[in-house]
């Protein structure tokens, strides 16, 4: 059963509250772009990526509506292997990452969510898992937060249910992040998991002083303290740190994560299947990250990926995240004692309220529309 229609729809959708860390600043929209993949019986497939600030969300809907798509019609969306290796040469010479792995990601998730319709199962279900709950921690996206609205924020998450959060650092100075991090583990006490992210914000030095002033906090992990792709300076934190790293999220390729584990320094790898290419890139390195036994994280679309933690050995926390969609869900995640629970419906299980999104789309003059 061939593919036979493709919708493709990028939107901008306003936060609710303006967020802030130490790299994007004030973010105050992201862009999100769709893929609808249907069959002859009428199945449905979903997917989706997201940008931040809206940046780059027009360049990935062309990418996919120019060049994904005509490789899409007709194809037999079961051979989710061979298509998504079509979809990386296509696009190998202006890609290899960034933009590209996007605009893939989102086809895959649509291939997968298909996938799972057809065979009647839960995506963590077809991915091998055996049990639907995954540790979740609630992401704060508050570097400009007072201290006060900082913890005032925490005991929200706690409200909720929460049994670990991480905050942002990445201040100005040193001693500000040191008062911050202080803080919050005085609120949460000595043996609550608290994560801390920089978000790429210092060089090899500043975060080795920063590590070292921060380990008395006792630190889950220190999330991005460089950019991903210094291996070197990953090295260094692992030999002149002790505090563990996660860092990934920039990274959008398997080969950028086999070489940052091979070659440089991570605890925890942290992919996010909505900018490395999509589920079948996210489930390798994966794999990799077992085989060297490290645990997997994860960022961003806490409502796929809260899937494929379910349907690997290996996994870590779920990072329910700041950018969540649940205004435009037709059904929330579902929450239990600091857990997320993986949906037991076909698929993935996410249905977007495209009604509510409308008044957010962009204008595309697209033929597929």
């Amino acid at each position: 059963m061939p593919i036979v229609e493709i919708h493709t729809d990028q939107y901008r959708v306003p936060l609710e509250t303006p967020l802030s860390d130490s790299t994007h600043g004030e973010m105050s929209d992201f862009g999100l772009v769709v893929v609808r993949l249907v069959d002859e019986r009428g199945q449905i497939g979903l997917g989706y990526t997201y940008t931040v600030n809206n940046i780059g969300t027009g360049a990935i809907w062309k990418i996919i509506d120019s060049d994904l798509v005509p490789l899409l019609q007709g194809a037999d969306p079961g051979a989710i292997d061979t298509l998504w290796k079509k979809m990386w040469w296509r696009l190998h010479f202006v890609g290899r990452g960034g933009m590209a792995s996007f605009a893939m990601a989102a086809v895959d998730i649509a291939l997968w969510d298909l996938r799972g319709q057809r065979e009647s199962l839960p995506l963590w279900r077809l991915l091998g898992g055996d049990c639907a709950e995954v540790p979740a921690y609630a992401g704060g996206i508050d570097l400009d937060l007072s201290v006060q609205g900082l913890c005032a924020q925490a005991e929200g998450f706690l409200d909720q249910g929460f049994h670990a959060i991480k905050m942002k650092v990445g201040r100005a100075r040193l001693s500000e992040d040191v008062e911050r991090v202080s803080a919050m583990r005085e609120l949460l006490g000595p043996n609550f998991p608290l994560m801390a992210d920089a978000n790429m914000r210092w060089s090899t030095d500043q975060a080795i002083a920063a590590a070292d002033a921060l380990e008395k906090f006792g630190l889950f992990w220190l999330e991005e303290p460089i950019v991903p792709e210094d291996l070197a300076g990953h090295a260094r934190l692992g030999q002149e740190t002790r505090v563990p790293i996660a860092t990934g999220e920039n990274l959008h390729s398997v080969h950028e994560f086999e070489h940052l584990m091979t070659y440089g320094h991570v605890d925890f790898p942290e992919p996010d299947a909505a900018t490395l290419g999509g589920i079948t890139p996210w489930i390798e390195v994966a794999k990799i990250a077992q085989d060297r036994g490290l645990p997997v994280t994860s960022h961003g679309i806490h409502d796929i990926h809260v899937h494929l933690l379910a349907g690997v050995p290996n996994a870590s926390y779920l990072e329910v995240h700041g950018f969540g969609l649940e205004r435009f869900l037709e059904q929330r995640l579902q929450f239990k004692e600091g857990k997320a629970i993986a949906p037991d419906s076909p698929g993935h299980g996410v249905a977007l309220d495209l009604d509510g999104l409308r008044p957010f789309r962009q204008a595309t003059g697209s033929s597929h529309d």
